[in-house]
């Protein structure tokens, strides 16, 4: 008899990387972002659905095609998991991010993930302290 297997998570990977950072070094690259994404979502076992790129879009509104097309993903229930490097790369209007972390995901039953700012709707907030 097989193991009863978790909730099956399809994830949007969204990438993001504005004029402005790339001044901050290669780190941020679409490439780099792109490695560790896609490496915490195959390592816990989820299928990706889609990596969905902003490349040269600032992070301070939500008018950006690639951002547009994974809310429509996630609303139309394509995916139910968005992963991303850290929060800013989500986007840099704090407000607005918290309003799709707290109220606007969580009506459509999608998982937010933010990886280096060990952000999981899933679970409790873990301090980095620790």
């Amino acid at each position: 008899m097989e193991p009863k297997r978790n909730k099956n998570y399809i994830a949007g990977i969204y990438l993001r990387l504005s004029r402005d950072d790339e001044r901050a070094g290669e780190s941020l690259s679409i490439e780099n972002q792109k490695i560790l994404v896609t490496k915490y979502v195959l390592d816990k076992g989820w299928e990706i659905k889609d990596a969905y790129i902003d490349d040269g879009y600032s992070g301070t509104n939500f008018d950006r095609p690639g951002v547009k097309r994974l809310l429509d993903d996630a609303k139309a229930g394509e995916i139910n998991t968005i992963v991303v490097k850290d929060l800013s790369r989500f986007g840099r209007n704090y407000i607005l991010v918290g309003q799709y972390i707290d109220y606007v995901f969580p009506s459509f039953g999608i998982r937010f993930i933010a990886i280096e700012d060990r952000i999981d709707t899933e679970s409790k907030p873990v301090k980095a302290t620790q």
